[in-house]
């Protein structure tokens, strides 16, 4: 009888610890897997080309596609090709000229939508070129984006004869 009284104690001791055990482990709720990524991971930049220039300044353009679901700001360009690369867009001024200036805050890319960099429209602005570019030539970029990370491409250099954009300023004048 004390074996039995002892055997149903150990029982009765070890599913109460199976059941302490069992609640002690089930499982927290997930916590979401869905990891936001990095804007470089859905941006792809396609069409790429800047016009012909001797020196000063010339633009760059394409179509940046974001395949994202979440909007995406460009926030920066750089380009060995020129010492000095801004986003540009183009706005009519008080006088009703078109007129090109930086863009304040970057470009911002709609979720799963293309951004159009055009002549007279948004496009990349660079300064101080660092050497002529001639029809044929490729010209590495890097964009940067809000988040940190970066998307390099390469543009094609082209004879380009419309929009007939005069680049004043910045040091041309």
């Amino acid at each position: 009888m004390i074996l039995s009284r002892t055997f149903a104690s150990i029982a009765l001791i070890a599913a109460a610890m199976t059941t302490v055990t069992a609640c002690a482990a089930t499982p927290a709720p997930a916590a979401s897997t869905e990891q936001v990524k990095p804007a470089a991971d859905v941006i792809t930049m396609s069409d790429a080309w800047v016009k012909t220039a001797d020196k000063g300044m010339t633009a760059g353009f394409g179509t940046l596609t974001n395949a994202g679901d979440a909007d995406v700001t460009v926030v920066g360009v750089t380009t060995a090709a020129a010492t000095m690369s801004e986003l540009h867009e183009t706005v009519e001024d008080a006088s009703g000229a078109m007129v090109m200036r930086p863009v304040e805050g970057g470009f911002v890319l709609p979720a799963r939508s293309d951004f159009v960099l055009k002549p007279a429209g948004n496009h990349i602005m660079l300064m101080e070129l660092t050497a002529p570019l001639h029809a044929g030539d490729e010209v590495p970029f890097t964009l940067e984006f809000a988040d940190g990370s970066t998307l390099a491409f390469t543009a094609v250099v082209k004879d380009y004869s419309g929009a007939n954009e005069n680049y004043v300023g910045s040091g041309d004048e």
